[in-house]
């Protein structure tokens, strides 16, 4: 697959297509919606990387359904559910797609991430990350004791983990930047 750039007929097709998706082998992929408790950690995580990317004026924070192309045979973008970014800006428009992956991508796992083919997707989702460029990989998954598998380019396939209680980091992508796993579990106060 050659270099998808905004004006390619598929980058179009998929910045039409509603909800969640991504470009693999050469088609347009759906994702499910996802529930109320991936979601949370999700923002939860967005919203801290966004203070860190405000007051480091470094890199720019990304929440779900953001858009990153890529150039793998077959693969043309992914849609990570927080993101750290640290590259050039679209050169054709804001309301583009970023040009390339993020420095730093978050998979929350929802209700169907479980089973052996989940982890086989998984798996392959991650290693596509990294021959993209991506230098860490959150793997999270609230429903596990390990709630953090931290992949890195470094050493893909032996994960850092964090449990509750931790402070979980995105080293060397996002420099500085941590973030208590207690802070994806945490209910908003209502009032």
């Amino acid at each position: 697959m050659a270099t998808l750039v905004a004006n390619d007929p598929l980058v179009g097709e998929l910045m039409n297509t509603e909800g969640k998706a991504e470009i693999v082998e050469g088609r347009i992929v759906e994702f499910m919606s996802t529930g109320k408790a991936p979601n949370r950690a999700a923002g939860r995580i967005y919203i801290s990387l966004d203070s860190h990317a405000q007051n480091s004026d470094e890199g720019e924070a990304a929440s779900d359904n953001a858009g990153f192309l890529c150039d793998l045979p077959h693969r043309g973008s992914f849609s990570p559910d927080a993101a750290y970014y640290i590259g050039p800006e679209n050169p054709d428009s804001e309301m583009d797609f970023f040009p390339q992956p993020p420095v730093f991508a978050v998979e929350v796992r929802s209700k169907n991430d479980y089973g052996p083919k989940a982890e086989r997707a998984i798996r392959a989702k991650i290693a596509d990350y990294f021959a993209a460029g991506t230098l860490v990989v959150w793997d999270v998954d609230l429903q596990n004791e390990e709630v953090i598998a931290k992949y890195s380019a470094q050493n893909p396939l032996v994960p850092q983990v964090f449990r509750r209680g931790e402070i979980a980091d995105a080293e060397p992508a996002v420099a500085g930047w941590t973030m208590p796993v207690d802070a994806l579990f945490a209910r908003a106060a209502t009032g």
